[in-house]
């Protein structure tokens, strides 16, 4: 996420390295190598403007705390006026009002906008424990309403039936009515997407919002389209009462211009990001967090988060506990890759770590991605169970007949089997006791370990990989 934008921010610290005290001269410079590092990534010239007036007005005054370096004093400052820009804290849905809430979702086509109403159910009701009626006001988009009605049965919410001979404001009246008799907590109504806001658009959504008064109106927006986003939200929130917006595709966006001007620009607060392709990659926009990452900080309480929501309790304690005995096999380690998978692969964990910003993307590119761990999962189960549990079994024509069964090649087979014996080498050399204290020292809730205080490996910020 933001990747470009991250790096040439890196960039321009350095200018302050090395530095003994902060002087106008080089606060100058730095700040003229941040605002390259904006207008790259297409944050809009207005919210550059004001951001970088706040930095150079406090950075000439600002004193360098003790224990401070004079660059690590300027990325502290940029961080807070940063977090400002985006819209200081997090603000969630605010569902507090007489059953049910109606949420109502608007947005351009192509924004992403009805998959973002089913990532929304499935969070409402996998996180806040709400019952969730779904219906589709989209009588324009062919398949608009089966799409919905789809996505509804893959996240399980319920679904109002709706047709496109239907009037939208009909829809809209009866799913609230249904919604009311049959006692759900929210009612997440998808509305008619445009090319571009147009008048008609804009006089439909205001007639539905008359007929179900939404506690709640989002906007959808792409992220990818830049500052164009953030103008486009603009003249949403002109014409109509919105509260919040949906920020979609922030993981195929390496600039990070749209959600760093949109909150500036309409005043109205991000409340989601999406982060990716699958059904529950909705998360709620933290700005704090998401500057953390932006400036290689990470953002471990989110990791940790992610870890305790995902990650199958019983399934990791088992593992850890093998390994403390010296009893690891192949098996707990496809158990362990399938876990990863859930959370998006060893990179999507990774740039949640502090320090991770500094190693360089083409060594990311070469970590544990979907695709590898694919790879290592269908090795794995290519393989008999004694094989798993007894690696020296594996030789010649059993790794020749592993590889045709996974679709992989023989030399594929033999870096598993070298990966995983350097696993076993690294869990003999920490020992049982040093192991068992390390475990101790990071146990959190019901025994997952709390990340928060695993002990990080210093880059030094020299673009090294860490481990």
């Amino acid at each position: 996420m933001f990747v470009n934008l991250t790096e040439r921010l890196q960039n321009s610290f350095k200018v302050l390295q090395g530095k003994n005290k902060l002087s106008e001269s080089n606060i100058k410079e730095a700040i003229r190598e941040v605002r390259r590092a904006l207008l790259e990534a297409d944050v809009a010239l207005g919210v550059i403007k004001v951001f970088l007036d706040q930095v150079q007005t406090k950075a000439l005054g600002l004193k360098v705390g003790q224990g401070l370096t004079p660059s690590q004093a300027f990325i502290k400052l940029v961080e807070t006026e940063l977090t400002k820009i985006i819209g200081g804290k997090s603000e969630s849905l605010d569902l507090k009002t007489q059953p049910p809430a109606v949420v109502m979702v608007a947005g351009l086509q192509g924004a992403g906008k009805t998959t973002s109403i089913a990532k929304l159910a499935l969070y409402l009701k996998q996180r806040e424990n709400k019952k969730v009626l779904v219906v589709s006001a989209d009588v324009y988009r062919p398949a608009a309403i089966e799409q919905l009605e789809v996505l509804a049965k893959q996240v399980e919410v319920d679904f109002f039936p709706s047709t496109a001979d239907d009037k939208p404001s009909d829809i809209v009246t009866s799913a609230k009515k249904h919604a009311q008799k049959q006692f759900f907590d929210v009612l997440l109504i998808d509305t008619a997407g445009r090319l571009h806001i147009d008048e008609q658009m804009m006089d439909e959504i205001k007639t539905l919002q008359k007929k179900v008064n939404p506690i709640e109106t989002l906007f959808v927006v792409d992220s990818m389209t830049g500052q164009d986003a953030a103008h486009t939200a603009k003249a949403f929130a002109d014409a109509l009462p919105l509260t919040g917006i949906i920020l979609t595709k922030t993981d195929g966006d390496a600039r990070g211009g749209a959600a760093l001007s949109v909150r500036h620009i309409t005043g109205k607060p991000i409340k989601f990001l999406g982060v990716g392709e699958k059904i529950d990659t909705l998360e709620p926009f933290h700005p704090e967090r998401v500057v953390s990452r932006l400036l290689g900080m990470g953002d471990v309480l989110s990791l940790v988060e992610e870890i305790s929501r995902k990650a199958d309790h019983k399934k990791v304690q088992k593992p850890v506990q093998k390994m403390l005995k010296g009893q690891f096999d192949l098996s707990d380690m496809r158990n362990q890759l399938l876990q990863m998978e859930q959370m998006g692969g060893m990179e999507a964990l990774m740039d949640k770590l502090p320090g991770m910003g500094q190693i360089p993307q083409n060594v990311k590119n070469q970590m544990m991605g979907e695709v590898e761990i694919k790879r290592m999962v269908a090795i794995i189960n290519s393989m008999t169970p004694k094989e798993r549990s007894h690696i020296k079994l594996i030789k010649g024509s059993r790794k020749a007949r592993i590889a045709n069964g996974s679709g992989t090649n023989v030399q594929a087979v033999n870096k598993l089997i070298k990966q995983f014996e350097k696993m076993q080498k690294q869990m003999k050399k920490m020992g049982g006791g040093k192991m068992q204290r390390m475990m101790a020292k990071m146990a959190g809730a019901d025994g997952m370990p709390d990340f928060s205080k695993m002990e990080l490996p210093n880059t030094g910020g020299d673009n090294k990989f860490p481990f």
